[in-house]
């Protein structure tokens, strides 16, 4: 790993640690609800289909803010829907602290998802087109194990604050913690630049010309659309399932403590954090869709026998990280490969629609845990729902093209694409 990042210069440093610090951010804020979903399902006596219809909400609400913030990426630039999106998704997560109903926090989550959703849509392609393409799939794969950095926040914050507060105020606390990832901006506002891809491709634009959101459905481009879309589809519906669904399984189905399920939470989000980075690798090293199909073929086998199997505690504590490990391992390639598929006019609007109508479409999967839970049990439900989420990774990863190592599509002049290779050109980077 050290080897291709200090291979990096100062630009796509400081893009890096800009986006994973936004993305684990993201990722403490939208985890918290995961952590008190159990305690809220008592104090308001939630059904779990309510508990899960929450928790697809705001995963519908960010498809939307993903589809928005890609053409906002697209026509006002990367750096500045960043930062709108991060201030958006922490305020409304500090509204939720002082929700006093069920609907009342159905509508801060919803409202927070359209944060949730577009910073991801213009963090992946501001990476994608600063970092340079032969690392392109380790930077990207890496800042999405933010993810698990944030997550693990989520978890260590629930569990101190939930030791010394009690439970009617103490997931109060956590949401109002939310507010912090909002000081992140200052930071952004200063080092963080818009690419020279994006900026080139603004200056040699004619000022009639409109970016148009149709042309991801032309008949260049509709075919990538409806793979990526589908890929993320599957790879998001079966990690929701665990998101949203193993804490409470943890402590409802295992009947583990608050520090038993932040212990048994930790051994899983290590793995996803391993997950991302590994994948990320082996994306650049085996390719884009050789990665994808072992992600999933594994991910199905562990979550099946994590869910479906009589283990024993001890068996359940070591099998959350493999667990972790490849349902994470999917998502990291995702970033890089959608921007791969793209040309520069239309790269954050493709990206943002494919990724987050896989969102859209994996979002409904925790509902229908949810639902099923009552008659089947949470595990089953969780086991089956998931595992039936990666066949789609297999159907897509089968049809869509090879990027590894290709060159960013561009409407940039030669001239000015020739200035920013030489300009931004990294060291020759180790295998």
């Amino acid at each position: 790993m050290a080897n291709w990042f200090t291979s990096m210069n100062v630009r796509e440093r400081r893009t890096f640690w800009a986006c994973f610090t936004g993305w684990a951010l993201d990722a403490m804020d939208v985890q918290l609800y995961a952590v008190v979903m159990p305690t809220l399902i008592g104090l308001w006596a939630m059904s779990q289909t309510q508990a899960g219809t929450l928790a697809t909400a705001a995963l519908l609400f960010s498809s939307a803010g993903g589809w928005i913030a890609g053409i906002l990426a697209d026509r006002y630039g990367r750096v500045a829907v960043l930062r709108l999106t991060i201030v958006w998704f922490a305020f409304f997560t500090f509204l939720s602290g002082f929700t006093q109903s069920y609907e009342q926090l159905l509508l801060t989550r919803s409202l927070q998802g359209l944060g949730f959703g577009g910073e991801w849509a213009a963090g992946a392609v501001l990476m994608s087109e600063v970092i340079d393409k032969r690392i392109r799939g380790r930077a990207v794969g890496t800042v999405q194990g933010g993810w698990s950095v944030g997550y693990g926040a989520a978890v260590l914050l629930f569990t101190i604050v939930f030791s010394v507060a009690r439970p009617e105020v103490a997931w109060r606390y956590l949401f109002i913690l939310g507010l912090i990832p909002a000081l992140l901006v200052l930071w952004i506002r200063r080092y963080v630049e818009e690419p020279e891809l994006f900026t080139a491709m603004k200056a040699t634009t004619s000022r009639g010309t409109r970016l148009q959101f149709v042309e991801i459905f032309g008949p260049a481009l509709r075919r990538r659309t409806f793979l990526a879309s589908l890929l993320a589809a599957g790879g998001l519906g079966g990690n929701y399932v665990v998101l949203t669904w193993l804490a409470t399984y943890l402590r409802t189905v295992r009947h583990l403590s608050v520090l038993g399920t932040g212990g048994y939470l930790g051994i899983n989000i290590f793995g996803s954090f391993l997950g991302y980075v590994i994948s990320a690798h082996l994306s650049d090293w085996l390719g884009r869709r050789k990665t994808f199909v072992v992600m999933a073929c594994a991910a199905a086998v562990t979550v099946a026998c994590y869910t479906l199997l009589p283990l024993g505690d001890t068996a359940v504590l070591l099998l959350g990280f493999p667990l972790g490990f490849f349902q994470s391992g999917i998502i990291a390639g995702m970033g890089a490969t959608f921007a791969e598929l793209f040309p520069t006019r239309v790269r954050a609007t493709g990206q943002g629609f494919s990724y987050n109508t896989g969102r859209a479409v994996g979002s409904f999967v925790p509902t229908v845990v949810g639902v099923a839970a009552p008659s089947m049990g949470l595990g089953e439900a969780m086991g089956i729902c998931a595992a039936c989420s990666y066949a789609f990774v297999l159907l897509a990863a089968a049809l869509l093209p090879e990027t590894r190592g290709r060159e960013l599509e561009s409407t940039v002049a030669p001239q000015a694409r020739d200035a920013i290779t030489a300009r931004y050109s990294p060291q020759p980077v180790p295998r």
